[in-house]
This record gives C-alpha cells, sequence and structure tokens, in this order.
C-alpha cells in the first residue's frame, strides 16, 4: 500500500468512526510564493481541496499577506476548506507557526516573547520542527525552560510531532524524539507538510476530533492533547529539487524586482495573489472576484 492509499484509507475510518464521530485533517504549515513557496496561493489551495482536507494554514515567513487573501477567496468563493490565517515567525530559539493571526509579529523576538506575543492576539503557537541541530529549530533546553515558566502564556500550544523536512534519516535522531518530548511536556504533537509546493500539501496532517468548527476543534484538541499526526518524510532528492526550484523562483522574482525599480512602474515580483505584484503591494479583491471590503 502506497503512502497515499495509506492516508485515504485513514480518512476514510475517519469519517465513519464509531457512533457517528468524525475527525478533521488540517495541514497547518504551508508557504506560498509570497516567501519561499513555488505556488501560488489559489493553486496551494486547490491542492489542499484535493487532498481532502479540513483546513490549510499558509504560514508563510515573516508576512500574512497570501494566508489573508487565500482566506478572502476561499470564504467569498464557497470553497470547501478553512484556510487558517497564520505566520512563520522567526525567533532567536526557532521557527514558531502561529495560527489564527490577526497581526504579523516581526522577527527576532525571544521564543518566549513571540509564543506571548502570539497568545495577546487569541493566536495559537506551536513550535516548527523542534530539536533538529540546526539553528531556525527550537532544542529540548529551551523547551523545557519555556514550559517551567509559571505564567501558561509563554507555553507553546504544540509541537510539531513530525516535519517531512526534518524526517530524513540523517536528522531523525533528534526530529524523531519530538512526540515522546511533547507528551512527557504535556504538549499536543501535531503535524504539518512545511509544503512549498502544491504537490507536497497534505503530505503530513494533524488530526483533532470534530467538537464543531474548525477552530473550536483544533483549540481543544490541542489543549486535550487529542490531536494527534499522520504523514511521510521527504526524500532527500526531492528536497534538493524543491531547491533548485526556489533558486529558479527566486532569480525570476529578484529580476521583477529590479524591473519594476527601474521603470519605476509599481510593480515587484510575484507574491501570488491577485494584487500581488503592486507595489504599494495591495491584495485585488475585484481581480479575486471579491465584493469590496465592508467599511469598519
Amino acid at each position: 500500500m502506497t503512502d497515499k492509499e495509506a492516508m485515504d484509507q485513514a480518512r476514510a475510518a475517519a469519517a465513519g468512526g464509531t457512533e457517528g464521530a468524525r475527525e478533521l485533517r488540517l495541514d497547518p504549515h504551508v508557504h506560498t510564493l509570497a516567501s519561499d513557496g513555488i505556488d501560488d496561493v489559489e493553486t496551494m489551495i486547490e491542492a489542499a481541496v484535493a487532498a481532502g482536507l479540513d483546513a490549510i494554514g499558509i504560514a508563510d515567513h515573516e508576512r500574512m499577506d497570501a494566508a489573508i487573501a487565500g482566506a478572502a477567496m476561499a470564504e467569498h468563493r464557497g470553497w470547501p476548506i478553512e484556510v487558517i490565517v497564520g505566520e512563520e515567525v522567526s525567533t532567536r530559539g526557532g521557527h514558531l507557526l502561529g495560527l489564527y493571526m490577526r497581526d504579523r509579529i516581526r522577527p527576532w523576538y525571544s521564543l518566549k516573547d513571540t509564543i506571548a506575543r502570539i497568545h495577546e492576539q487569541g493566536g495559537l503557537a506551536i513550535v516548527a520542527h523542534p530539536l533538529a541541530p540546526y539553528p531556525l529549530c527550537a532544542s529540548e533546553r529551551s523547551l523545557r525552560k519555556l514550559m517551567d515558566e509559571a505564567d501558561p502564556i509563554f507555553h507553546p500550544d504544540g509541537l510539531e510531532g513530525f516535519n517531512p523536512t526534518t524526517a530524513g534519516a540523517a536528522l531523525r535522531r533528534w526530529s524523531g524524539r519530538a512526540p515522546a518530548l511533547a507528551q512527557e511536556l504535556g504538549l499536543a504533537a501535531t503535524g504539518g507538510s512545511d509544503a512549498h509546493k502544491a504537490a507536497n500539501v497534505g503530505t503530513a496532517v494533524t488530526i483533532v476530533p470534530e467538537v464543531g468548527t474548525v477552530e473550536e476543534s483544533l483549540r481543544r484538541g490541542l489543549a486535550e492533547c487529542t490531536a494527534r499526526w499522520e504523514g511521510h518524510g521527504y526524500s532527500w532528492r526531492s528536497q534538493l529539487g524543491m531547491f533548485s526550484q526556489q533558486t529558479r523562483k527566486n532569480l525570476v522574482a529578484l529580476k521583477d524586482e529590479v524591473r519594476g525599480k527601474v521603470l519605476r512602474d509599481g510593480t515587484g515580483r510575484d507574491l501570488g495573489y491577485p494584487g500581488g505584484r503592486r507595489r504599494p503591494v495591495t491584495f485585488d479583491r475585484a481581480a479575486a472576484g471579491l465584493p469590496p471590503e465592508k467599511a469598519s
């Protein structure tokens, strides 16, 4: 049985569980053209729909514009999926996913302060790809220190128990310990594809019991540690191929940025949503087929 067939079988079993119970499948960690992804917002969302996901979390590095555009497009176009507005924030202690975000958080605060800033705006904080021996991955020591804090505002809501980018044999001795550490610390272990292209969306997922909306279900799944993950890793060959595609994309982006500045025509690199070529960047709701935004 292939990995996809196994995931499809698990999805079918979850949908028809005992006594009508249902589970929701989310991929809370994907990237678009707006940061280091290679596919646009709509393509990423369409891939999530095709994978049968209930929600996708767009968490571009240090920005939320593509996620906001994607959420609006999904809602107004009636797509059968929820787009969670997120951001992957670079902290001095590693990368951190913020989900259900309202305001962007700037990078390079401490891991502790960034978690608090996410919680202060009502968001969920999930530590991305922890334990791997890389500066942008939180260490076991730092996670234990966080959980020793008396104020729960500094406690993450979960750890990525599985991230396909760190699941290879070379890193598994570190990253493979994440689920056990999460359990020891009383945290939920989640999964996310960390997809940078549409073909990888849903490679790893977070599964939570449905208790209401997607947000309500995810929050309870994290709080009660009933969330679980499922997925498989990327091969080194596929990751090298991804790096090659990102390099080509970056060269095109650089060319577009330089062209816009030289011509002074108010354009720049493509950020992957209607209006994403404009400078200053403005989500073009009309081009996306959406009604004008209501005045506050």
